[in-house]
């Protein structure tokens, strides 16, 4: 399917029906990667309310905050629902630890990417592999990288297409939705953590910081991104 002709398909209709459509376009081959982050936790609650057939799968790299883990625990429970876990290929972990130690991302972009890419990128690819769509919760105000995206685009070098549902909600619908609807959230949120990934590569970030400014924040250059959307 062309990609203007999928946009056509889906502009005007809810998240729910969104997804719907595209469940029954890509039966079997539709996938949802959650960070368990805020975002992620809106389109959590939409599929599994709806007893949709989406596979949902999260990233556990090895280096996440506890608090993290109880998200993942009360959705679960919450749901009554399975949340595929996919972790790093631990030969390259180990082999990238043993020569460079638990914190070499702190000392240059490249060991930091190297990093990402062992514990994020791989396993990530490995969960996209077969797929035809992929479903995320990136926001077009989370970063000026970001806001260069589309709602719905298309991925030349993994083939699928990317949606993503909630690219024009504000921070404050996010946190509405999830207030009105009780829906499991990471309370590290409440502490000034708006972007939450690993613990040695997150800090909470001041009213006004740019919402990406507490991941990797000592890097002055660059995007604020670990390779799964923006290279």
């Amino acid at each position: 399917m062309q990609l203007q002709k999928l946009r056509n398909l889906l502009s005007g209709h809810s998240i729910e029906d969104q997804i719907m459509k595209l469940q029954s376009l890509f039966p079997d081959k539709i996938i949802f990667t959650t960070s368990l982050g805020i975002e992620d936790q809106i389109i959590t609650h939409k599929i599994f309310k709806n007893n949709l057939k989406i596979k949902v799968a999260t990233l556990d790299t090895g280096r996440l905050f506890p608090q993290t883990y109880d998200v993942l625990s009360n959705t679960i429970i919450r749901y009554n629902k399975t949340i595929d876990v996919c972790f790093p290929e631990y030969e390259a972990v180990e082999k990238m630890m043993t020569e460079k130690g638990p914190f070499s991302f702190y000392k240059s972009v490249e060991n930091r990417k190297e990093c990402c890419k062992l514990r994020k990128v791989v396993p990530l690819n490995r969960a996209l592999a077969g797929m035809k769509c992929w479903i995320s919760g990136i926001r077009a105000d989370q970063s000026d990288d970001r806001n260069q995206m589309d709602w719905l685009e298309y991925d030349e070098v993994k083939k699928l297409f990317k949606f993503y549902p909630l690219f024009n909600w504000s921070f404050n619908e996010v946190k509405n939705f999830i207030k009105e609807n009780n829906v499991p959230y990471n309370s590290l949120h409440d502490k000034g953590y708006v972007s939450i990934g690993c613990e040695p590569c997150t800090r909470a970030v001041k009213p006004g910081e740019n919402f990406r400014s507490g991941r990797w924040w000592w890097e002055n250059d660059g995007p604020k991104e670990c390779g799964l959307h923006i290279k």
